[in-house]
């Protein structure tokens, strides 16, 4: 047994015990752990709705720093969990979704939602006893839990979650109220300076084991509404909740890329920096909140009310310090975390786990990994045509930059295949394993087997141009003209889809629909060249301008030129239904089919 595991052991032996010692104390933990398992179901539900929306809505909504602030206060106050909208925003900048920046404003604006959590507790949880309320929602949660459909199950997890948060808050104060026959936990309250450090240190721990700052909040209204907490000890631990809520933040970090680590970071500054003011400026803070109380009507004793205005106040206090350093803030999270080793061109770019955290941000990750792999692999099969990658991407006239160019390109396909491809390729199937092990969504799962076909044909056209450079590299210095002028053709039929295919992998498209058509063009055109080379080869052997050998050699890699054509846009088109499956299956009926009849003069290889 290792040393996590005794741990583990050792706090539920000493959880056990102080529940079988103390009834209040039941109470109190069972209140908790039906509130956490309420945030819990709460997160299950609205991650059910994840799947293409939240990407649709990020889009839409983040491309401005207002923007991204307001879509951070609105989603948490939702879904009423910001570690939620931490991880989730961490998964999408680790896809590559969003720049750096709109991250940070999202972790701003989630700062500013979980407030909303402090206001309905207060208001609501505590001047009232939830659980008539709290039964209802679990019945019809549960019923709608037990349904087939993906949005009726959502829902159910919803209201369920909503229910399982009443009942735990009510178990909270019963068990506070209790305690009040028992003992006086007030005998524990500390004032001054030690009072609230202490007890803002006991806020992060308390949100660090229940990994909630709504719990550490939810609890400590209660204990307030119960008499039991003061209200200078009830400041400093939600002072310390907002520290301590960073903690699932950078433990999604720990498994994202550089991009969500640097989100973590600012997540970490910006809680810590909002505490430290809190804590420097805590008397001008109070006098704040008693003049603010005193606008609204809220009663001098009303601590719970006055807690949330507090609660409120400094994180409003943070964000509208720390809005203007934004984007020094993000310079600096890039200057201390620079890109690594593991984020060369060899290593995959965007999976990770934190990429898995939701449907959409998946589903971008492996788009863009096997966006990162036809990079890789354009390379290869340039290199593997005697080319180099400006010479396809920037030549004007590339029919005369292949006429005229005879420069012989060292490579060694395998090996580079191994260290830059191979890798890429595992790491793509790894990563749609685990994810159409985890997602019950078909329309994502038949994206995420799209985009593995289109991994697939990339590889299937390495392969292809390995098999052409054999003969084509003897025949590039063969003193036959006819012979070099046609393994140039060749040449020039894979590296005009590579240009064309390219501009789809810099988004130079509109339109899905249109961009497949054209695919289907640019493979109309490359099956016309084949069919054109196969007479000329028939008119050529029989003037005696090549032999038989050769021959037999150019028809056989014109097969291979065309496989690698085929493969090519097989993997674009795949690469681009995965897009919007919709439009891919609109647009079917219209395609043009690959598959033409067979050509009688095609030789068979063997």
């Amino acid at each position: 047994m290792n040393v996590r595991h005794l741990i583990l052991a050792a706090i539920l032996g000493l959880l056990g015990f102080a529940i079988w010692a103390s009834p209040e104390f039941k109470l109190i933990a069972s209140g908790v752990a039906i509130f956490l398992f309420g945030i819990l179901s709460l997160e299950s539900g609205f991650r059910q709705f994840t799947g293409g929306f939240l990407e649709r809505v990020l889009h839409r909504s983040t491309d401005t720093v207002p923007k991204s602030l307001g879509f951070g206060i609105i989603s948490t106050a939702i879904m009423q969990s910001s570690s939620l909208v931490s991880v989730i925003t961490i998964s999408f900048l680790s896809a590559g979704l969003l720049p750096l920046i709109t991250g940070i404003g999202i972790i701003f604006g989630a700062n500013l939602g979980t407030t909303t959590g402090a206001w309905l507790f207060a208001t609501i949880g505590m001047k009232m006893s939830l659980s008539a309320f709290a039964l209802p929602m679990l019945v019809f949660g549960v019923v709608l839990n037990f349904q087939q459909g993906r949005a009726l199950k959502a829902f159910g997890a919803i209201l369920a979650g909503l229910g399982f948060l009443f009942l735990g808050i009510d178990f909270m104060k019963e068990g506070f109220e209790s305690y009040q026959s028992a003992f006086d936990l007030r005998e524990y309250a500390m004032t001054g300076v030690a009072g609230l450090l202490i007890y803002t240190v006991l806020g992060i721990l308390a949100t660090v084991v229940m990994q909630s700052s709504h719990a550490t909040l939810a609890l400590t209204l209660a204990g307030l509404s119960t008499g039991q907490i003061t209200y200078d000890n009830a400041l400093a631990l939600a002072i310390g909740a907002n520290i301590g809520t960073t903690v699932t933040a950078l433990i999604g970090g720990l498994g994202a890329n550089i991009a969500g680590k640097r989100l973590a970071g600012a997540h970490l500054l910006f809680n810590t920096a909002t505490a430290v003011i809190a804590l420097v400026l805590i008397e001008p803070l109070r006098w704040s909140v008693d003049a603010l109380s005193a606008l609204i009507s809220v009663a001098d004793d009303d601590y719970t009310v006055k807690l949330a205005v507090f609660h409120t106040l400094f994180n409003c206090l943070g964000v509208a310090t720390m809005l203007p350093l934004m984007s020094k803030m993000a310079r600096a999270l890039e200057r201390w975390l620079p890109d690594r080793g593991d984020e060369v061109a060899a290593q995959p770019r965007y999976l990770n786990a934190a990429a898995m955290d939701s449907t959409d941000s998946a589903n971008v990750a492996v788009r863009r990994e096997v966006w990162h792999l036809f990079d890789q692999a354009f390379v290869i099969l340039a290199h593997g045509l005697h080319l180099h990658r400006e010479q396809i991407r920037e030549s004007k006239d590339l029919a005369a930059t292949i006429n005229h160019s005879r420069e012989r390109v060292d490579i060694d396909i395998d090996l580079v295949y191994q260290q830059r491809v191979k890798r890429l390729y595992n790491a793509i199937l790894d990563f749609i394993s685990g994810c159409i092990t985890r997602e019950s969504i078909p329309g994502s799962t038949e994206s995420l087997y799209r985009l593995q076909h289109a991994a697939g044909e990339m590889v299937e056209a390495i392969k292809h141009v390995k098999h052409l450079r054999k003969n084509l590299t003897t025949y590039l210095a063969s003193n036959n003209a006819t012979i070099r002028q046609e393994y140039n053709e060749l040449r020039l039929r894979v590296a005009v889809v590579l240009r064309e295919t390219h501009r789809f992998f810099e988004g130079n498209f509109d339109d899905i629909s249109a961009a497949i058509l054209e695919l289907d063009e640019i493979s109309v055109r490359a099956r016309v060249d084949r069919e054109s080379m196969v007479e000329r080869v028939t008119q050529f052997l029989g003037t005696k301008r090549i032999d038989s050998a050769m021959a037999t050699s150019l028809l056989n890699d014109s097969a291979y030129a065309s496989e690698t054509v085929d493969a090519i846009l097989t993997a674009i088109r795949e690469l681009l239904t995965a897009m919007d499956v919709e439009a891919a299956r609109t647009t079917q009926a219209l395609s043009v089919s690959n598959e033409g009849p067979a050509d009688e003069n095609t030789p068979q290889r063997s």
